[in-house]
């Protein structure tokens, strides 16, 4: 996509010219003719560079200069004057200009110092862009393959996606997932969770608001659309959206486009949404809580996170990651998790899902001073058993119990992996076919 060139001069013949110059090199220009114009048009135009008159009708170009870097600090702001000093020029380098330029100026001096400028925060960019780092997906059951190949097909599209689940299953994981492997990778990735901003904000957090747009508003500000332009904004937990506010953002999401709070100015947005919901949204609309237009243009493609509970075959995975981070985030020597300690673990009930098992880890990470982590060291307090009784680490008959329930789940998973192929099974779990037959039997599992 080629740069953006705002051109801020009141002498019109000076706008026609500079607009001709920029657009024959091969870059989108738009012109105005005074600082009011060009803070108006800004976000809107999202300039890569600003060709600046020092003296303008209205603010002057010292003054506009200031407002543009408070609402950009990194664009480039290329200042002209007919009537140019050295106390000029100083003091808009100082205020960040990036260049000063005397008229009458030609157009190689013009074009020399944009490409100059744009060269410069090519680099930069490079430089000092941080490398996006996302957890992965841990997993090897059917469950998360299913999933790995669902994200796989989603990402590249620009299809709007509504991920529902348990707390704790990993929707912001999934939806990150989704944003790095699309075209919008480069561009931002904005979360915001529905439900932690008060109803008479979220309007403002979304789309922004303008100056003295209510009490409290003391300055500009840009919205989490605006933020997301050309990326992706994720919104979590969008049923606890209130109907006044899910009429709104359908609108945007038809129009797409925003208006800030207090505006008038209709701002285009290019953001893909991500929807997330630790509810049905489709029983909030048969309640009459959630909008039912809004349902379906949010869950264009609709992606259910199973629960810990159904995919306990991925429990030593998790475990063994989360172990390991633990261990490098706090400076501990490496540790291991004794068979029965995982066994323990697998057998859990888990309501809090993979956020509650990442917790328990670390907590036993931290506190035993061993190097096996072992029975002893599981909190009880958080662990829950199938039936709902609390484990003991000390009850023989429980932890029978347990390594029972956690053979049954991983034949039964990976049963389920080899499409009921008993040979298959029992070549992919190293045992003899004749005693996965009695292991079947044994525990009433049918094919």
């Amino acid at each position: 996509m080629s740069a953006r060139i705002l051109i801020v001069d009141d002498e019109p013949s000076i706008c026609e010219i500079l607009t001709d110059i920029v657009q024959d090199e091969g870059y989108t220009a738009q012109a105005v003719q005074s600082g009011e114009a060009a803070l108006e048009i800004f976000h809107q135009f999202r300039p890569d560079v600003i060709l600046l008159d020092v003296w303008l009708g209205g603010i002057d170009g010292i003054t506009t200069l200031k407002k543009l870097k408070q609402l950009n600090p990194a664009v480039g702001v290329i200042m002209m004057s007919g009537h140019g000093t050295i106390n000029t020029a100083v003091k808009a380098t100082r205020d960040g200009a990036y260049d000063f330029i005397e008229k009458p100026f030609t157009m190689e001096k013009i074009l020399l110092v944009i490409r100059n400028f744009l060269d410069i925060a090519q680099v930069s960019r490079s430089l000092v862009k941080p490398a996006i780092v996302c957890p992965p997906i841990i997993g090897s059951s059917a469950a998360i393959r299913q999933l790995d190949d669902t994200i796989a097909r989603v990402a590249p599209s620009n299809g709007r996606v509504l991920i529902q689940g348990e707390n704790g299953t990993g929707k912001e994981l999934i939806a990150r997932q989704i944003h790095l492997r699309s075209k919008r990778a480069e561009h931002p990735f904005i979360a915001i969770n529905c439900a932690a901003i008060p109803e008479e904000l979220i309007e403002s957090e979304l789309f922004g608001h303008e100056k003295g747009a209510f009490t409290g508003a003391h300055q500009l500000k840009t919205g989490k659309f605006e933020h997301a332009h050309g990326g992706t904004l994720f919104l979590d937990e969008v049923g606890d959206m209130s109907l006044n506010m899910q009429a709104k953002l359908l609108r945007v999401l038809e129009e797409r486009a925003i208006t800030r709070v207090g505006a008038l100015a209709v701002i285009p947005v290019d953001v893909r949404i991500i929807a997330a919901s630790n509810k049905r949204l489709m029983d909030l609309v048969e309640q009459g809580d959630f909008r039912q237009d809004l349902f379906y243009r949010l869950s264009v493609i609709p992606i259910d996170v199973p629960p810990l509970r159904q995919r306990t075959s991925d429990i030593p995975l998790l475990a063994e990651h989360f172990l390991a981070q633990v261990c490098a985030e706090e400076g501990i020597a490496p540790r291991t998790m004794s068979a029965d300690a995982m066994a323990l673990l697998m057998s859990a009930a888990w309501p809090g899902n993979v956020r509650q098992l990442k917790n328990v880890i670390e907590r036993m990470t931290i506190m035993s001073p061993n190097v096996v982590i072992g029975v002893a060291d599981i909190p009880t307090d958080l662990l829950q058993a199938e039936s709902g009784s609390t484990l003991s680490n000390t009850d023989e008959v429980d932890l029978r119990r347990a390594r029972e329930q956690f053979e049954k789940r991983f034949i039964e998973e990976k049963l389920v992996q080899c499409d009921q192929n008993i040979t298959r099974a029992a070549e992919l779990m190293g045992i003899d076919r004749v005693h996965l037959h009695k292991k079947l039997k044994l525990y009433g599992i049918r094919k």
